[in-house]
This record gives C-alpha cells, structure tokens and sequence, in this order.
C-alpha cells in the first residue's frame, strides 16, 4: 500500500515520499489558465488548503518531475518559471496582542525577503515592504511575480471575541493587502485562502478584483475528498479498515460516509474532509477527529456565551447572499459564525436558496458534546452521565435510562436556553411548547454527545417521532410529554397513544417504545411507559 499522506502538507514532501495524492490538477489547471488571474477561496481548517497553496508553488516554480502521471501533466501547461512568493500567515504570532502581530509580519516578510535576496528597510511597515519584496523580485528575474497567501485571515480570527482588537488588526492587515492592487501590474498569478469570508469586504475592500471560487459548482470538490476519490485512491485502506471493523467494504463506506462526508460548499457537490479521513484509516476507529484537532474550545466559549442550542440551526433557511457575504465576525449571527467555521454546511433550501445543517455525524455528535458539557453544571459531570447511559441503552434497562435522564435534567439550568429554545422553534415552525422543543434537543444533544445514533423528528405517513435512538442495532421509539398541574401519567398515556395510532415502530424491528411525561416543574422524568 502507499503511505498515508497524514500530516503532509508540502506538495513535493508527498510526491517524493510515495505517499497518496488525491489528483485535483485538472481543477487547478483551469485555475491557473484562466484569463482571471486574482484568487480567493475560503474553507474550513483541515480541508487542504496549505496543500492547495504548496501546488501551486511547485507548478509556478516550474518543478515539471512532481507533476508526472497528473491530469495537468497531459495538458498544454507550458511549464514556465516564475519568481514565487509564498506567505503563510498562520505563522504570524498574536499572543501578545496588537505589538505582536506587528512585529510578526514585519518578521515573516524579511524572512521572505531573505529567501529573494531583496533587502528590506527596518522603517518601513509590512505593507511597504510587501510591496518592495513584489517589485524587486519581478524586476530581479524579469518576470511578473507569483504571489500565494495562505490562511488570509488567521491573524484577526485570533480577536473574533475582542471586537475593539479584531478592529485594529483589521486595520493592519488591510494596510497590508492594501498593497496588492496597487502592485497588479507586477503580478502573474495571486492567489489566497482562508477559513472565512468575515474579513474580505473589510480587508479587502481596496482588493475589489479578487476572484472568489469559494461558492463556484466547478471547485465545489477542489478542496476535500468525493466519495469516488475516497474509493479510488483509498480502496487498500479501505479493505484492511473493513477487515478491522470486521464488515464488508461496502458497509464500511456506507458508514464512512455518514462520519465524514456531508460538507457542501457548492450546494450541489458533497465532499470528505481529508483530515478526518487520513485520521480514520491511520487508526481505522470511528472517532471524533476534527473537532478536536483544534478550535473546540473557541466554539464551547462561543456557544456557552450565547446559550445556544444544537438543534436550532437544523433546516435554517439562508439566502445565497448569505452564503457568500456573511459579513463581519463581530457582528455576524451565530449561524453565520458556524457555517464560516465550517460547522455547518449548505444543503437544499426552498426556492433558490440554501438551508444549514450539520455536515455529518461526527460534527454534529462533537457540537452536541459541546453543548451538554456546557450545560450540565458542576457536580454533574458529563462523563459520569455517559457510562451509565450506554450501558441502559445495550442491557435495554429502561429504569437506568430514566435514571440517567433524570441526572441529565436536574444539572441543567433551563432558564438559560429559553430563548435559544423560542428561535428554534419559530424557524422550524413547531407547534409544540418551548419546553418540550429544549427537553427534546437536549437529550438529543446528549445522546449524540455521548456517541449514539439518535435522530430527532423521524417522519412517517402518520407524522413525525420525537427520537429514533439506536444503539448496538436495538431502535427506540422515544416520545415526550410535558406534564403540568400533576397530570404526568395522563401524559405519558397520551405519548404511548400517538407513537401507537401514528406507528412510529412499524419501520423498524422489535423497537422499544417509550412514552416519557417530564414534570415541567420538578424537570423531571415522573411517568414513563415501556412497551
């Protein structure tokens, strides 16, 4: 088998290591001879953007021997050299604020500076000496220069919660891009990247010929896997995963699919995020790798700040404005914060516009996780909920699923989330009261965090299920009630009574039916039913 290309991001370090290349030169190829010759395209972190910006160097830089047996090897490409400019701005340091990030760009561009044998005035700013380090080296080799900019954006997302702050690097960094439009005319190729479009009208507002891929359908798959890549590529690690996994192949992409695939950008074309799938055939489990592989702790402060909820932005409608303009970090809606950081994805809207969801399981059971580890206070832990929940749930012992539940409940503080609670439902349009709409997204949300199957509103002919929970191939029925003026049992009759008249079993095999009535009071389970 080849090797993995796990943790490789330099383009030649993977063609002379015989490590996978997952070929998207035909893509970048109409890139590059396009008579646009300006960039930008913006995606989530871990999506293969620092590779993407390592290609286009080594093809600029004329290095013809890493591209053998590629689609653009077969093209007309002329192979020319140019002089190649390479920014990295996540390198650019921010612990020390403002000072900091200062120096550190002054520092990244003598370094680049270096690399040319161009000097640098030790007065001059980032942006001036941007513009002298364009000038100079396309003046030294008689050639317009190339310039790649990788992660644009990652020294002002460092300040997304310190707004007066984020405004100041702005400020700097538009000093610096600034400079890009006025230096056109010495420029054979720009391209940038980024995790989001927060900063481009603000940054960039000077740059007004930038050309943004981000939501075109022919680069919808240029960053991240399709499923016939992951199956063409990968086929050999697939098949020593499936043995592991004891399943057929089959099955196995069946279930790689739902993990890791799911991110749209396009609205048409769904893509794997290749961190994810690198991570999964390396250690051949079913982990939450993405998530966790940095910026978890951002998302937890940002939802926890807000009281935001998981299920909420579940079938949100979005114009496609929306999609390509979000606006501003400080200013922008949750929901346009989460799509940017690539927590939520498009999908098919009404009319012409897209709707939001979570991009697979492994997001959506990770935010989960999130949100119940915020919501469950101290004295509660979450991770001593988890045990007893998987347990109950493979034993089929109901009594220690309502007594988990019920652990769940009593350490949430409810209040907190009520408005969370009426947003969602006014745009799903649920005729249900608020507290049954956050009862039920919060079990949801944790039992996904707990890293179970469980799905919320499972339609059929008759209607729709609270919860479909399945666990170690058992399905549960779940629907809730909430009870007040002490009529708890009458309600869990009534649960019973609907998920029996409108056959919410009839789907599935030996499912277990539970009608639960929690106590809006007490917040807690007081009447269930089990059938």
């Amino acid at each position: 088998m080849k090797k993995l290309p796990t943790g490789l991001q330099v383009f030649e370090h993977i063609r002379t290591s015989g490590a996978v290349y997952v070929d998207k030169t035909d893509m970048i190829y109409n890139i590059v001879s396009d008579a646009r010759r300006q960039f930008f395209i913006s995606r989530p972190r871990r999506f293969g953007k620092t590779l993407l910006c390592w290609t286009l160097n080594a093809l600029f830089s004329g290095r013809k021997e890493l591209f053998e047996g590629l689609a653009i090897a077969k093209t007309d490409w002329a192979w020319e050299r140019y002089p190649v400019v390479h920014l990295d701005m996540s390198r650019v340091t921010t612990d020390e604020g403002v000072v900091d990030v200062r120096r550190s760009l002054v520092f990244q561009m003598k370094c680049i500076a270096g690399e040319h044998e161009i000097s640098l005035d030790n007065e001059m700013g980032a942006g001036e000496m941007l513009t002298k380090i364009i000038i100079e080296v396309s003046q030294k080799h008689g050639k317009p220069t190339v310039l790649i900019i990788d992660e644009y954006d990652k020294p002002f997302l460092d300040f997304y919660n310190k707004p007066p702050m984020a405004e100041e690097i702005r400020g700097i960094m538009r000093s610096c891009y600034s400079q890009l439009k006025a230096n056109e005319s010495h420029l054979r190729f720009l391209f940038m990247t980024g995790i989001s479009k927060f900063t481009k009208a603000g940054v960039f507002s000077t740059l007004n010929n930038l050309n943004d891929l981000s939501l075109e359908e022919d680069y919808g798959a240029l960053l991240g896997y399709t499923e016939e890549e992951l199956t063409g590529y990968f086929s050999e690690h697939l098949e020593v995963a499936a043995k592991k996994q004891n399943m057929p192949v089959a099955e196995l992409v069946e279930k790689v699919r739902a993990f890791y695939n799911g991110y749209c950008f396009d609205g048409e074309q769904k893509v794997y995020c290749p961190f994810s799938v690198l991570s999964f055939l390396q250690s051949r489990q079913f982990l939450n790798f993405w998530i966790h592989s940095g910026g978890a702790k951002v998302i937890a402060d940002y939802m926890k700040d807000r009281s935001l909820t998981v299920e909420q932005f579940r079938g949100m409608q979005v114009s496609r404005d929306f999609a390509s303009s979000p606006g501003e970090i400080e200013t922008a809606s949750p929901q346009s914060f989460f799509y940017q950081a690539g927590y939520l994805t498009l999908r098919e809207g009404i009319s012409d516009d897209f709707s939001l969801d979570y991009p697979n399981i492994e997001v959506l059971n990770s935010m989960s996780e999130l949100v119940c580890k915020n919501m469950v206070q101290p004295g509660n832990d979450f991770v001593d909920l988890r045990s007893p929940l998987l347990i109950a749930l493979c034993d089929k012992d109901t009594e220690l699923l309502i007594e988990t539940l019920n652990r769940l409940l009593s350490g949430i503080p409810y209040n907190d989330y009520t408005d969370a609670a009426k947003q969602g439902m006014q745009q799903k349009n649920l005729k249900i009261t608020t507290q049954e709409w956050l009862y039920r997204s919060t079990i949801l949300a944790f039992l996904r965090g707990c890293g179970v199957l469980a799905f919320g509103e499972m339609h059929n002919s008759q209607g729709r299920s609270d919860m479909l929970v399945i666990h170690k191939n058992i399905p549960w029925i779940i629907e809730i009630k909430v009870a007040k003026d002490d009529d708890s049992a009458a309600k869990a009759q009534e649960a019973m009574k609907q998920i029996n008249d409108r056959q919410y079993d009839a789907p599935y095999q030996n499912a277990k039916k539970v009608a639960i009535a929690i106590d809006d009071k007490a917040r807690q389970i007081e009447e269930w039913i089990v059938l």
